[in-house]
């Protein structure tokens, strides 16, 4: 029978590939089992890998349904923008117990946080009370702007949530934290009027959906870090790769076939955008933990050519000692005067 009749009758993978010398012995066992032993490889490839060589500054955590399973992802920002995917855990539900576990496998890893680090996620709960068991005050929250605001309008009749949702945005896109917490508690009155449990939702973690702003790095940084889109584009491009199955028989078949979509993607992740501004988020983050901000660029340099061991600031709550991640990234810019003030 001619070589293009039986492609043409058969369309059957295995008849296919005897017509190809080379493929001589690629039945759909053979190369599911090479799949299986490939993709067992790789997830132990991104399980642990070392993450010491790069400095992070905000890890960017979500979760993904695989049929009954949860799995929660990590995406790390390091200090020169670049994406990494750090790992993942799965589990079946979002608990803090889990994420603890995780969070505490990534510093084992060589994840260093103390100099201060942005952690960016939506409203749930067990990440959150995990992050500050793991990461306690080293760690800044910034609460998804856009989940926190499709939150508070599913509360609403459909007749007012389009409305809404545009006061919700103008007051969040106000460039400093002294204009936008007055604009969305201007906002707080009028859900008052419309439905008490929308001013819950709103009131619920509100601080933290204004993290960036406290920060001072809103206008810089907002646009890739104020929402949890950065890591909700990964999750996108996992559902393209991993669409076509459709029973997941087993933890061990998630686990490979989610470590090998995200080893796919992780080389043509985009920078972040904004990331020349990285810096200032290292050193803000940084200093602003311990109640204090720096106004202009300074360093202990000076004082250490004076003969003191270290520099230390006094405000009306006590004295703490200078951070020295913020110093080290301010010494790359200039040794100037300290300028601090109370945030309040």
């Amino acid at each position: 029978m001619p070589q293009k009749s039986l492609l043409r009758r058969g369309r059957q993978y295995e008849n296919a590939a005897r017509l190809i010398p080379q493929a001589s012995g690629l039945s759909r066992s053979t190369v599911s089992r090479r799949f299986v032993r490939s993709s067992a490889k790789k997830l132990d490839v991104l399980l642990s890998r070392r993450l010491a060589s790069e400095a992070f500054v905000a890890l960017v955590v979500d979760g993904k349904a695989f049929g009954e399973a949860q799995m929660i992802m990590a995406l790390g920002i390091a200090t020169s923008g670049e994406k990494r995917i750090l790992g993942f855990v799965e589990s079946g539900t979002e608990n803090s117990r889990v994420c603890a576990d995780f969070f505490k496998s990534l510093i084992d890893r060589g994840l260093r946080y103390h100099q201060g680090l942005l952690v960016v996620m939506d409203g749930s709960k067990g990440p959150r009370k995990a992050i500050a068991e793991v990461f306690g005050d080293h760690a800044v929250v910034q609460r998804c702007q856009w989940h926190k605001r499709e939150n508070i309008v599913a509360y609403l009749p459909k007749s007012q949530q389009a409305e809404m949702r545009q006061k919700l945005q103008r007051a969040y896109e106000q460039p400093t934290y002294e204009k936008a917490k007055p604009a969305l508690l201007r906002l707080r009155g009028e859900l008052k009027l419309l439905n008490q449990s929308a001013v819950i939702s709103l009131n619920e973690g509100f601080e933290e959906t204004l993290a960036l702003h406290r920060l001072g790095v809103f206008k810089e940084l907002g646009i890739s870090l104020k929402t949890t889109n950065s890591i909700e584009s990964v999750n996108s491009h996992v559902e393209r790769l991993t669409r076509k199955v459709t029973s997941w028989r087993n933890s061990s078949q998630r686990q490979r076939w989610l470590a090998s979509a995200l080893l796919a993607i992780e080389p043509r992740l985009r920078k972040l955008k904004g990331y020349r501004y990285i810096p200032m988020l290292s050193r803000r983050s940084g200093t602003k933990r311990l109640g204090i901000q720096i106004v202009a660029p300074a360093c202990p340099c000076a004082a250490r050519r004076r003969g003191r061991e270290s520099s230390k600031i006094s405000t009306k709550n006590g004295i703490y000692p200078w951070p020295h991640s913020a110093a080290c990234f301010a010494c790359i810019n200039i040794c100037s005067i300290t300028v601090v003030k109370k945030i309040r």
